[in-house]
């Protein structure tokens, strides 16, 4: 009798641990839903708008689905700007700059992960002090060095410096190299391998996860740039996108208010940054999830 007591308690109390567990994931779950929906709901309005004819961005109550798409805003930005040209020209000073970040990023990450130096925390810490100190601080003595350099409409002034390293990346890439055991090393050494050969063929091919996050942050920071090249570039064949969108309604051939048209480029504009985000996503969370396991 007793015993028969004690199961069903037993089973009344897994039933009620099931139903509790079962409520918190219902509303954990619709949480998400909910945040999703918000997140999303601004790229479905500028997807939404872009297809619609222009009396139709600002009717009120606002209509989601165009009556008639209106697939030739997408054509129509490329005839009243030549924003072929600032798509190239944004993709080659993106492609240099995730170069730059990752050959100098992790050959400084390395070097602070993996050598022994006398001073090495405290040089670790000064190279994460910068962190601290915002653009605008250095952006006029830059933009001096600059022009004397006769760099100023050319994209150097936005290329080179992502040759010499940043903390952000640098941090992350330390961190995941210190997941990486040290026992790796000294096989490739007594293999008669040297830094360098360590650094190229056991550390690098291991850190896919890593090099994948550095190249997603990289595109995004450098496709979506706005204020450097409004600071380094005057002619209309060196502009990015960014200086594009943001004169797009400007243009003559485009018309003040065309706003279906605006969101139509900065559609095109987006597309890429989302397609490499679901590429790259499973490594992406992988190597921010690991940058934080070694101090």
């Amino acid at each position: 009798m007793t015993r028969d007591i004690v199961r069903d308690s037993v089973t009344m109390r897994a039933g009620s641990i099931a139903r509790a567990r079962l409520i918190g994931d219902l509303i954990a779950y619709a949480l998400i839903v909910l945040g999703a929906a918000i997140v999303t709901l601004p790229l479905v309005w500028m997807v939404t708008t872009a297809l619609k004819q222009n009396y139709e961005v600002f009717l009120f109550p606002p209509r989601w689905v165009p009556e008639t798409p209106m697939w030739s805003n997408f054509s129509y930005v490329f005839e009243i700007m030549p924003f072929g040209r600032f798509m190239l020209n944004t993709a080659i000073i993106t492609q240099l700059n995730i170069i730059g970040d990752l050959l100098s990023c992790s050959i400084v990450a390395f070097a602070f992960a993996r050598l022994k130096a006398r001073g090495k925390n405290l040089m670790f810490l000064l190279v994460l002090s910068t962190m601290m100190l915002p653009f605008q601080v250095t952006m006029i003595p830059q933009f001096v060095l600059f022009r004397q350099l006769n760099w100023v409409d050319t994209f150097l002034p936005l290329v080179v410096p992502h040759f010499f390293a940043n903390a952000y990346q640098v941090f992350l890439m330390r961190q995941f190299f210190l997941t990486i055991p040290k026992d790796l090393d000294e096989a490739a050494i007594i293999d008669g391998s040297n830094v360098l050969g360590v650094y190229w063929r056991i550390v690098m091919p291991l850190s896919g996860p890593i090099i994948v996050t550095v190249v997603i942050f990289s595109f995004l920071y450098h496709w979506n740039d706005f204020l450097a090249p409004l600071i380094y570039l005057n002619s209309e064949q060196n502009k990015t996108l960014a200086l594009g969108l943001a004169s797009i309604l400007a243009y003559p051939a485009g018309g003040q208010g065309r706003w279906e048209i605006l969101m139509a480029a900065s559609t095109i504009a987006l597309a890429p940054c989302i397609v490499l985000f679901f590429i790259g996503q499973k490594f992406f969370v992988q190597g921010i999830a690991l940058t934080g396991l070694k101090g």
